[in-house]
């Protein structure tokens, strides 16, 4: 049964194309820097029309002992890494560790640690692939990784939804808490796919720009000139808990998770529903959560991968779930700075959301230089003050599968 707990974000870690840290990554967000840059090697001799990606700004193998990155997959690293951030931002809370859970979710999983232990299997045999293969590749090894070095007892979660990924984690970890079966959940996602093999395969899909002669505005959501989103990998991670915890130890509170909503498409595997309507239940399903109305919506962190179909979608999503008040929250797409994090994005988007409404700043999108005429929105391509008071924020990440996951955040 859901109690009336309410729940409080006390720490955020990310390290991702434009940020080792999540200062540094929020910095670059409103200053509309871009993290996209061309891959050479192996994309340009199998000839992939896609060849440019989010890189991490800084290799996490280069954050972590020699010893312990070895043993880990490349999406564990980005994981611990922000996680590790995260929790010593909330101030490394003194909890039973039977009542700390930990939920971080990738969509893809350990696919480097796989394709590189075939590659090893084809030409070097069996018995010189890593005994720590098994650990690295498994979905919920980013997770496992965190709840091992936190020590936590109690629920260890990894819900895997695609590119919804990193936001149902938080909407889960939001649940244990108001279930009372957590105090503190550390929540978020990941990703690490960066690799010739899948970054062919959503090639093949037609998913992705082929904007290789200006990598930096490939990314380009909202503009009559998108052709496809552009891969990137990092990591998010938050440290949420109930009100009550953070205020009896005094912890600095960066905002609420107000509500979620989670719903499905039932439309198709990979495209999404035209009307939108899944994903505008889930944006009514989390406002309805979070006690609000569509006139309380300052703003929106939208999915907004650069795709032709995705963004029309959402846009028509937007106007089903706020009806008359849809150009009155201020959208922005920071996908065209960071690139498409798939298991990590909803998660890295939901610390944008809190900091947009800790500083009442939404940061812009950028390369949208001719916004198309089916999205009307008020997307801000430069930097926004939002107004002063309590303010409300929806974090909006869908997925292949049909997957709609909307997070309501409020203001602290």
């Amino acid at each position: 049964m859901l109690t009336e707990r309410k729940v409080v974000v006390t720490g955020i870690g990310a390290t991702t194309p434009v940020g080792s840290d999540a200062a540094t990554t929020w910095a670059n967000l409103r200053a509309g820097v871009s993290g996209v840059r061309s891959l050479g090697g192996a994309y340009e001799d199998y000839e992939i029309p896609a060849r440019f990606a989010g890189v991490a700004m800084v290799d996490p193998a280069e954050q972590l002992e020699r010893v312990e990155a070895r043993k880990l997959d490349r999406s564990e690293q980005f994981a611990l890494i922000a996680a590790r951030e995260a929790w010593a931002d909330a101030g490394k809370p003194e909890v039973d560790l039977e009542r700390l859970s930990v939920i971080v979710s990738s969509g893809i999983g350990g696919a480097q640690t796989l394709l590189d232990a075939a590659d090893v299997l084809r030409e070097r045999g069996w018995s010189r692939i890593s005994p720590n293969s098994v650990p690295m590749l498994m979905p919920n090894g980013p997770t496992a990784t965190v709840a091992l070095d936190l020590k936590a007892r109690g629920g260890v979660h990894s819900p895997v939804s695609a590119c919804a990924s990193g936001a149902e984690a938080i909407a889960w970890a939001s649940m244990l808490i108001q279930l009372g079966r957590a105090d503190v959940v550390v929540a978020g996602g990941c990703e690490a796919a960066i690799h010739p093999v899948p970054v062919a395969c959503f090639a093949a899909m037609r998913a992705l720009s082929t904007r290789n002669d200006d990598p930096q505005r490939a990314s380009r959501p909202y503009d009559v000139d998108r052709d496809g989103f552009v891969m990137g990998e990092g990591s998010g991670v938050l440290v949420l808990e109930s009100e009550e915890s953070a205020k009896a130890r005094g912890a600095r509170i960066y905002g609420y998770v107000a509500g979620f909503g989670m719903t499905a498409d039932g439309h198709h595997i990979a495209q999404p529903d035209p009307s939108g309507s899944g994903a505008a239940r889930a944006m009514m399903q989390a406002m309805n959560d979070a006690g609000i109305t569509a006139a309380d919506v300052a703003h929106i962190n939208a999915h907004a991968t650069s795709t032709p179909a995705g963004d029309v979608a959402e846009a028509h999503a937007i106007h089903a779930a706020l009806g008359a008040h849809a150009r009155n929250a201020i959208v922005t797409a920071t996908k065209s700075m960071t690139g498409h994090l798939l298991g990590g994005a909803g998660a890295l988007e939901s610390i944008a959301t809190l900091l947009a409404l800790r500083d009442r700043v939404v940061p812009p999108t950028i390369n949208l230089d001719n916004q198309d005429p089916e999205i009307d929105l008020h997307v801000a391509t430069s930097e926004y003050t939002l107004a002063a008071g309590e303010l409300h924020a929806i974090n909006n990440s869908f997925g292949f599968g049909g997957h709609d996951v909307a997070l309501v955040f409020r203001s602290a």
